[in-house]
């Protein structure tokens, strides 16, 4: 019986079907950049009225109620959260203290005495830990009103991009192994990874701990960002793993063959996320970036699934040839 020699892997582990044709040279290209995909998405939402205008009519009066009650709060807090800021911050013992980055002078103003790393701020940094931290108050109020809403927005947008492909649901083929030697996944780990996204602990943790962690002056909102990569985007690949009925140990060893890809996407998907009020929009517009990155995987899934039909009955025609 003839034998598949087995190849060589190189240190970034690519498969033998990464000499791809010339049709799938594009896409190829694109899955080299991740991140990109989330400038694109937003680029597609902010300019194609077939997806901005059906998401914006099932959320605008949520968002225009949340929007309302979060002005309100605005007025009523602002001047005492950033008073209780300052105080913190200027504060030696307080874990929030930056006095050795910053340097405080009791006379300073909104419009900035105050010096980061040697540089003029044109504000206060309790300033800028304030309007951070109102305005993610803010957008919970807002996130509040629309919770429902926008869930269907991101599953319309998903679907309409989809669509726009010009790909039907025959198109979504099961999962095939790319791999010459997969990688081993701890089964252990993935249990504990779906127990921190209960939603107890998922409150905790973006709440409690990556919450305070993002206040952080400047370097705090890329921080969090680092630590939230990962979900972000297994949550927005979500629609693509149930698509292609995909099981729990397969979709854990998909991530771990792209982890760093799904880490500089989900980077930059939780960056933007992240912002207040308008990271709610990054929302809808990140599920239109993740349909279109799971366009391009899936053609590359259908592109090795034929080389794996061509390598077997290659085999076979050549095993019939032997014994005749």
């Amino acid at each position: 019986m003839l034998v598949e020699p087995v190849l060589e892997h190189s240190v970034s582990h690519l498969s033998k079907y990464d000499e791809v044709p010339q049709e799938l040279h594009r896409a190829m290209m694109r899955l080299n950049f991740p991140s990109s995909y989330v400038v694109v998405g937003a680029y597609r939402l902010f300019t194609d009225k077939s997806l901005y205008v059906p998401a914006w009519n099932k959320c605008r009066n949520g968002a225009r109620r949340g929007l309302i009650c979060g002005l309100a709060w605005i007025f009523a807090s602002y001047n005492i959260q950033r008073r209780i800021i300052k105080a913190a911050l200027t504060n030696p013992s307080s874990i929030f203290s930056v006095r050795y980055i910053t340097r405080f002078e009791e006379t300073a103003d909104d419009l900035s005495h105050e010096t980061l790393l040697g540089f003029k701020l044109p504000f206060s940094i309790s300033t800028y830990v304030a309007i951070l931290l109102v305005g993610s108050q803010v957008t919970g109020i807002i996130s509040f009103f629309v919770a429902r809403n926008i869930r269907v927005a991101r599953q319309r947008v998903w679907d309409q991009t989809v669509a726009s492909r010009g790909k039907g649901p025959d198109f979504w083929q099961p999962y095939v192994e790319e791999w010459e030697s997969p990688p081993v996944v701890n089964e252990r780990r993935g249990r504990l990874d779906r127990m921190f996204k209960m939603w107890f602990w998922k409150v905790i943790i973006q709440k409690v701990i990556l919450l305070p962690l993002s206040l952080y002056p400047f370097v705090g909102t890329f921080i969090a960002a680092a630590f939230k990569s990962l979900s972000t985007a297994q949550e927005l690949h979500k629609p693509y793993f149930v698509t292609k009925r995909m099981t729990a140990h397969q979709e854990a060893v998909f991530i771990e063959e792209r982890k760093w890809d799904y880490r500089m996407f989900g980077f930059v998907a939780a960056l933007l996320e992240g912002l207040p009020i308008i990271g709610l929009v990054f929302t809808v517009s990140n599920r239109i970036g993740a349909a279109m990155w799971a366009h391009d995987l899936e053609k590359r899934q259908h592109y090795i699934a034929a080389q794996r039909r061509t390598s077997v009955i290659g085999r076979s025609t050549g095993f019939e040839a032997a014994q005749t």
